[in-house]
């Protein structure tokens, strides 16, 4: 397979000059870092790093192994779509909390988790494990239904189980198949892998977007439009590039963080999105984004004052990557209650 090269110069402080960064090998990379794993079944076996909040992610650990039609991935992934993690978060329809439950469905089906003789809404420590609970019981309600125990939960939640049980399966409501989709889709971003993830197909012509970007001025909000004078802030520039190849990313990079699997940093490819943090313990503190394009290298739009640039990850706040899917970013919310 043909492989492109790109030669740069950088300035880094003193002057640091490299050359043969791999931009379109992603394939041959890829081959190599596969070998005998891809295409070998894929359980989901614990929590990405960081993906679930440290206040919440032994609630979602303990609960999300309630029953066999949940796991902590799938609970996470629900209760991030239902309110991003948001305890007081309000929908127009007055549902409430992390768990996003409507005054009704609570009184019916809220549990009091911690035990401490209450069965508050607002507390995740409640909301969690009732949300769990309510998943498990939809679960047994549907127990006898034909075809995956999950979708079919999943399905209940949100149509109901008597439409679950009369359909014989998912029921053929757009609403509801997408719902079913998009859970299962994010319960990919929220586990960890359990073995080597699978290259983009999109990764080179998103490298390409950004490469042609170096040297531009950052701007803070920018999304290079040309009142901007084609200038980008971080997830931005990595928005912005991923769209190119007809992939729609959220606009702030703690988000983009949830739209595929997270890789290791030693089975890194070019394309992949790169995160860094202040708190290396929860992915909604991540506060940068950049594209990596190999060598241990990104390309990003670093601060005020700076340009569209190379700059190595491997600094003390590298929090994490992701691979970015077609599905993984449209599961994502594109607002919030």
């Amino acid at each position: 397979m043909r492989k492109a090269w790109v030669v740069v110069g950088v300035s880094l402080g003193a002057c640091l000059s490299f050359v043969a960064l791999l931009v379109v090998g992603t394939y041959s990379a890829a081959a190599g870092l596969l070998g005998g794993a891809q295409g070998a079944a894929r359980g989901l076996v614990g929590l990405a790093k960081g993906a679930v909040p440290a206040a919440y992610q032994p609630l979602v650990q303990r609960w999300g192994n309630l029953c066999p039609a949940i796991n902590p991935a799938l609970l996470a992934a629900q209760l991030y779509q239902e309110s991003g993690w948001n305890p007081r978060a309000v929908s127009p329809a007055d549902a409430r909390g992390i768990a996003q439950f409507i005054p009704g469905t609570w009184a019916a089906h809220g549990i009091d988790g911690d035990k401490d003789g209450d069965r508050d809404i607002w507390d995740p420590a409640d909301a969690i494990p009732s949300a769990a609970s309510y998943d498990c019981e939809l679960a047994g309600y549907v127990r006898k239904v034909p075809g995956d125990p999950t979708n079919n939960m999943l399905a209940a939640y949100n149509a109901g189980a008597y439409r679950v049980i009369k359909a014989g399966g998912v029921p053929g409501i757009s609403e509801t198949r997408n719902y079913v989709r998009i859970i299962r889709s994010l319960e990919k971003s929220f586990a960890r892998p359990v073995g080597r993830v699978e290259p983009s197909r999109q990764a080179a012509g998103a490298i390409y977007f950004a490469q042609k970007k170096l040297g531009t001025p950052y701007l803070w909000g920018g999304n290079g439009t040309p009142e901007q004078q084609g200038r980008f802030d971080c997830s931005g520039l990595t928005q912005a590039a991923y769209r190119t190849v007809g992939i729609e990313l959220p606009r702030v990079a703690n988000d983009q963080y949830n739209a595929g699997p997270h890789p290791s940093r030693d089975e890194l490819l070019p394309g992949d999105l790169v995160f860094f943090s202040d708190d290396l313990t929860d992915s909604r503190a991540i506060r940068h984004v950049g594209l990596y394009v190999g060598g241990g290298y990104m390309i990003n739009a670093p601060y005020t004052g700076a340009v569209i640039r190379f700059d190595k990850i491997d600094t003390p706040d590298y929090f994490g990557a992701t691979r970015v899917t077609e599905d993984g970013a449209k599961a994502l919310p594109t607002a919030r209650p």
